[in-house]
């Protein structure tokens, strides 16, 4: 399979191949501060399955090990690299995706860190769009 995907502004574009490794969806402090959302879709691919067709991504080292790659334009975050624990994969955001529902998640992570009312999140009225006035 290939799914191709990138920034909100379109500066920065990529295509992953082949099947995803998983795809989990992140709960910790670090994904949240950064993407400024309760949780973060990631989908892990071998870093040779990952090739960024147009654009440069910025690279913010976010810890020790840790690097967030990132559209330097519109401030989309795409790519997560740590050679250290994740040695030769790439962690996409799977929001980027053009279609994202073509990588199912599989598995919540990190919900020591989840933030309490998202435990229940699935309880909360939904609307088609905007809730009514």
């Amino acid at each position: 399979m290939e799914i191709t995907g990138g920034c909100h502004c379109g500066a920065v574009r990529y295509v992953a191949e082949g099947e995803a490794i998983t795809h989990a969806l992140c709960h910790c402090k670090d994904c949240r501060r950064h993407a400024g959302a309760p949780m973060v879709g990631w989908t892990l691919y071998k870093d040779s399955a990952v090739k960024v067709t147009r654009g440069t991504p910025k690279i913010y080292p976010s810890s020790e090990s840790g690097r967030r790659h990132f559209c330097a334009d519109c401030g989309t975050g795409l790519f997560y690299t740590n050679a250290r624990m994740l040695p030769g994969i790439v962690d996409i955001q799977s929001a980027t995706y053009d279609d994202p529902d073509l990588v199912p998640a599989r598995a919540h992570i990190q919900v020591a860190e989840r933030i309490g009312w998202m435990a229940h999140v699935q309880d909360l009225p939904t609307f088609d769009r905007y809730p009514p006035h």
